[in-house]
């Protein structure tokens, strides 16, 4: 007795949670978007983001 295989994919949406593609590029956009504050933030004040925190 063969079984038959289905023929059609289920559509899956993508959870928004976890380790999945849209997490990880949300991730690192905000990633660079932080890196380049702090660089403005140490051009615009002259000072290091440790000191301009008040701990160094």
């Amino acid at each position: 007795m063969t079984e038959s295989q289905p023929t059609v994919t289920p559509k899956l949406s993508e959870p928004k949670f976890g380790f999945n593609d849209y997490a990880e590029r949300l991730n690192g956009r905000a990633a660079m978007v932080g890196f380049v504050i702090t660089l403005i933030i140490e051009y615009v004040t002259g000072q290091g983001l440790l000191s301009w925190l008040g701990l160094y």
